[in-house]
């Protein structure tokens, strides 16, 4: 049954503003038609096509018979060798199909024995057009493995362990999350000893970190094997094999299987934007010539990665790619993508030199890539088709227009879009203003500029923002004295008060107002010193910045384990109260003088003081919803390295009179403006309170205020303890 057409109507329905480019989108949906009615008719569906890893590589049938299929159309003879035959060049040839197929089966030695050993090394030998031999490691190879003591090139494996060693998954697939709150993890730098960390290691010793976080799902990078362990994962060699470097395969099943179990959902970092363009043992020239699964010539290549782009308009190409999403999903029982590198996708020019304005023209037209677009929307909406609980987000800096609105509504289908811009605000802001200079508004702005109705991943960091060149946002705030003065032995200096308050209160307001899921990577939640490095040649093979240093959050003499204690209470809350799928925040404050921030989401109040030196008592903030308030949730509490100034419990009730846009306001006390604090405007430290408040019945409503400290103030508090810093309020009863 062809697929139904794209009504225009639709589209307007999801975005008026996209009229004068409707006939595009309907147009780019015609193409997505036509391939579904392809596939549909041609290969019996996605179900069918999607499974091409059943048909290509190495496939073992019930009697031990092994099967092997391999699209070369440009060589004229092909060869099966391996260890099994002694790398033999003549006796395993294998015939080819009118399509470029070749194939060769291979009976088993005895019934139910395999000829082939497990884990012995094969690869495909090729004769060209031209005369030529080449040699290859199969393309949909499922293990590959690497001895840098020989050769940098990797081997490819038959894996066929017997049944004693293949895992048995335990534990279903959790509910996906309705508020996704997302732990951006690498496995081999998820170790404090200075080596490349195992599967094992992970699931034994990182996995519990990430449950008691309250994070609920898992983004895995660099599973998909790369030849260069510098590129984050980034340069796949082999789209179909989990990264050797880490463990076996049935180690990786059992790491994800166990989250499971955690009820933590399970994401992986797909990389199909580009591949490496190693030959030896890669798909690059995997035939003889650059255009069998890329294109040809400059479009084919990515300047500036130094790696090859797929040929998304050819069928076998689209077979390999939607295949390798179904693989990861059922062969390790993954949840679903983070599509990485979306943007260099979607655009002929890859986002080079290219800036967004956010202009519809951008995204239409002939900048637009139509054969990747069409790919991406296939992905999605076979993905969501298949398996309905699939989660998949894009990393997309463009801003596209129906992006994360499904495929049968013009969209694109994905469900999420990371929300790039933020991060790249926080380091511009630490890197280049002075703490009064931060523009209220503009923070406001980038954290609450998305598209209505697509859903948005919010991160105040990743990976990206921890890379040689960069540091993390720890690093930025503290940066040397984080050497001297995290220990509590040691003097609480101004600029470790000041870092340790601004990291908390930028996660909290990122985690409250940027979108509709978070996102942290591995360690920064507790505040991760210095920056990732991996080892290569330019920092002598180093692991220093290729680790997790563990440690620091696990001495309890440090005081790491304040922003641990916050990062974990703030998801915790959210879990409670829910503002990450709540509606968009309405804020009501953006005070450039007082530097003070006031919104309301999910029927919690935060407010949020950024002012450097001055501190406020009896504030009024507007409220919608009347009540009594009382303090919930302080970052001012001793186990988050505050002072203790604001006490769980106590009463704020509101007044009926509408104040910025709200039918009420209540007044909340931040900090005493004596005159002792008025001249002591040396040199200012931050500290951040918030608050939330439940109003989906009389009982709703938080609230929550962050204020600013002075030098000459943190003494003071040390003395006096008796100043309001940060608090988070909840609405008990209706008045």
């Amino acid at each position: 049954m062809p697929t139904t057409p794209l009504d225009p109507q639709t589209v307007l329905a999801v975005d008026p503003w996209l009229k004068d480019h409707v006939d595009q989108i309907v147009h780019r949906h015609d193409l997505y038609r036509k391939w579904k009615d392809t596939i549909d008719e041609v290969e019996g569906g996605y179900d069918k096509f999607t499974k091409g890893y059943e048909k290509y590589g190495l496939n073992v049938q019930p009697d031990g018979t092994v099967v092997y299929r391999e699209w070369a159309p440009n060589a004229k003879e092909a060869v099966l060798i391996g260890e099994f035959n002694n790398w033999n060049r003549i006796s395993h040839p294998m015939k080819r199909d009118a399509f470029g197929v070749w194939e060769i089966t291979i009976p088993p030695k005895s019934p139910g024995v395999c000829a082939i050993p497990h884990d012995s090394k094969i690869k495909i030998s090729m004769i060209l057009q031209s005369g030529e031999r080449i040699e290859r490691l199969p393309a949909w190879i499922r293990r590959v493995t690497q001895d840098l003591s020989v050769s940098p090139v990797y081997d490819a494996r038959f894996w066929n362990p017997p049944e004693d060693m293949i895992y048995k998954f335990k534990n279903p697939r959790p509910t996906p999350p309705k508020s996704i709150r997302i732990y951006e993890a690498h496995v081999g730098i998820s170790t404090t000893e200075y080596r490349v960390g195992t599967y094992k290691e992970f699931t034994q010793n990182v996995l519990p970190r990430i449950r008691d976080l309250g994070y609920n799902t898992i983004q895995l990078m660099a599973i998909m094997e790369h030849a260069y362990y510098a590129s984050f994962g980034y340069q796949v060699t082999s789209f179909f094999a989990a990264s050797s470097r880490y463990g076996t395969p049935e180690e990786l099943k059992e790491l994800i299987d166990t989250a499971h179990g955690m009820g933590i959902t399970v994401l992986l970092d797909i990389v199909h934007s580009h591949a490496c363009k190693n030959v030896l043992d890669g798909l690059n020239m995997f035939d003889g010539t650059d255009h069998l699964y890329f294109h040809e010539g400059g479009r084919g290549r990515h300047d500036l990665w130094d790696s090859r782009l797929f040929n998304y308009g050819h069928h076998e190409v689209l077979r390999f790619l939607m295949s390798n999403l179904r693989f990861w999903m059922e062969e390790y029982h993954f949840d679903g993508f983070r599509f990485d590198g979306v943007t260099s996708m979607m655009y002929h020019h890859h986002g080079i030199g290219t800036g967004f304005s956010g202009g519809y023209h951008e995204y239409f037209g002939p900048a637009a890539d139509l054969e990747a677009i069409v790919y991406l929307m296939l992905a999605n909406d076979a993905m969501h088709a298949l398996y309905p609980n699939c989660i998949t987000i894009a990393e997309d800096v463009s801003g596209m227009p129906l992006l994360c609105i499904p495929v049968s509504k013009g969209g694109v289908g994905f469900d999420y879009r990371l929300s790039m811009a933020i991060p790249d605000m926080w380091i511009k802001l630490l890197k280049h203003k002075k703490d009064d200079e931060w523009d209220m508004g503009n923070i406001v702005h980038t954290l609450t500029n998305r598209r209505y109705g697509e859903k948005s991943i919010a991160y105040a960091e990743s990976h990206d923002q921890a890379l040689v060149g960069d540091k993390t946002l720890a690093f930025w705030l503290m940066d040397k004295e984080m050497y001297t003065n995290m220990s509590d032995l040691t003097e609480y200096t101004p600029i470790i008060a000041r870092g340790i308050a601004l990291h908390k209160m930028i996660r909290l307001l990122v985690h409250s107002l940027g979108g509709e899921g978070y996102l942290n990577f591995e360690g920064n939640e507790f505040g991760h010193p210095e920056w990732l490095d991996f080892p290569r040649e330019g920092n002598g093979n180093s692991f220093q910045h290729a680790r997790r240093q563990w440690n620091l959050v696990d001495d309890h003499l440090l005081r790491y384990k304040y922003l641990n204690e916050f990062d974990k209470t703030m998801n915790h809350t959210e879990e409670k109260y829910g503002w990450l799928h709540a509606e968009p925040a309405w804020v009501s404050l953006k005070h450039e003088v007082d530097k003070v921030i006031v919104y309301e989401r999910a029927g919690l109040l935060f407010v949020f003081n950024f002012h450097p030196t001055n501190s406020f008592t009896d504030y009024r903030v507007g409220v919608e919803e009347p009540g009594e308030y009382t303090v919930i949730l302080s970052s001012d509490e001793k186990r988050f390295g505050g002072f203790d100034n604001v006490v769980s419990g106590g009463s704020y009730f509101t007044t009926a009179l509408e104040w910025n846009g709200r039918k009420n306001f209540t007044q909340v006390s931040g900090a005493s403006g004596s005159g002792e604090h008025q001249e002591a405007g040396v040199h200012s430290v931050a500290y951040v309170h918030r608050a939330r408040e439940e109003v989906i019945d009389p009982r709703g409503g938080k609230f929550m205020i962050g204020n600013v400290w002075t030098e000459r103030d943190l003494a003071m508090i040390r003395r006096r303890r008796t100043l309001d810093m940060c608090v988070l309020l909840c609405a008990v009863r209706s008045l």
